[in-house]
């Protein structure tokens, strides 16, 4: 089975470096210094027992690398729609492809029984071109737990975290994804197969919903928010908000809201994607965070005021 990734970013770096160490066939689709910088020196995954360098096969375009068996979607959701006229180079007829992105994806009413089945979300596919080009027979969902950063580029630093829960869809157990948690598994990470991967979906951004937007209107990492009253107060109604959208479209929780921002306090002194896009100047993912939820929530008339509140804000410090 070969895998690549596309884009060698925190998260497509830290799953490249462990994948390949591992022994796996894998290839990285990278633009720009990070390019560069990969193949002249590898790829460097900073952990807490030391660091490794690995050399994949580099490509500078979808087109250079090929088909592969699986193809790991490593970029942000608003980095996918300038991908997609590329990304048919990647597939052969029995791809599977794993999107990475956080929030909400472009796929979720696919294979969803139910008055929404196949509706297109808007906020993260605008116009539908991304559910054209990527089938959604081919897609297994992930959701991605680990926090990394860029130290420079091809330099990644692995902060906390080792899970990416696997699911089909449509909750069927497939040999397909059987064979990715077991490759997973192999490079030492935890990639559990789900029967209901929209529910951990919430479960991740019930979080970063919050917490994202919060740290990067605050400049404050995730310790300093949780600990603080009324930032911890206002992650805390954010959160009720968004599960009373997720349970009326059938999702459940399996902890607390108190226990989810318990978990993102011990992940300490973090600095978010989204703080992180911000003083990078980069354009955030406020649209599948947070727009996509409101998005939701319109739809199944749910009042959302904090988060509507919390989103004004973001997208005028974005533009």
């Amino acid at each position: 089975m070969n895998i690549c990734i596309v884009g060698a970013g925190a998260i497509g770096g830290y799953l490249g470096a462990r994948l390949a160490h591992a022994g796996a066939e894998v290839t990285l689709v990278a633009r720009g210094a990070t390019l560069e910088a990969l193949r002249s020196r590898g790829l460097t995954l900073i952990e807490a027992g030391g660091e490794v360098t690995v050399r994949p096969r580099i490509a500078a375009s979808p087109t250079e690398a090929g088909a592969h068996d699986v193809v790991v979607l490593g970029v942000k959701a608003h980095q996918l729609a300038p991908l997609i006229g590329e990304l048919p180079a990647l597939f052969h007829s029995d791809t599977t492809v794993v999107p990475m992105q956080n929030g909400i994806p472009w796929w979720y009413f696919h294979g969803l029984a139910g008055p929404h089945e196949g509706r297109r979300v808007d906020a993260v596919d605008p116009g539908g071109a991304i559910g054209v080009a990527i089938p959604a027979k081919s897609v297994i969902g992930c959701v991605v737990y680990p926090a990394c950063e860029i130290v420079a580029p091809g330099v990644i630093r692995h902060i906390e975290g080792n899970r990416f829960p696997l699911g089909e869809l449509d909750g069927s157990l497939t040999p397909r994804v059987q064979a990715i948690s077991a490759l997973f598994a192999h490079a030492g990470l935890k990639a559990p197969v789900l029967e209901d991967i929209r529910s951990e979906i919430w479960l991740k951004l019930w979080g970063n919903l919050a917490f994202n937007p919060i740290s990067a209107l605050t400049r404050t990492t995730l310790d300093r928010i949780c600990a603080e009253p009324g930032t911890r107060s206002l992650a805390a109604g954010m959160m009720q908000e968004a599960q009373q959208v997720a349970e009326r479209l059938g999702a459940s929780f399996r902890v607390s809201i108190e226990r989810r921002i318990e978990g993102a306090a011990k992940v300490g002194a973090h600095r978010t994607s989204m703080l992180q896009d911000v003083e990078a100047g980069r354009q955030t993912e406020i649209e599948a965070l947070v727009g996509a939820v409101i998005e939701l929530a319109r739809l199944t008339a749910t009042p959302v005021p904090r988060i509507e509140a919390v989103y004004a804000c973001t997208r005028l410090l974005a533009a």
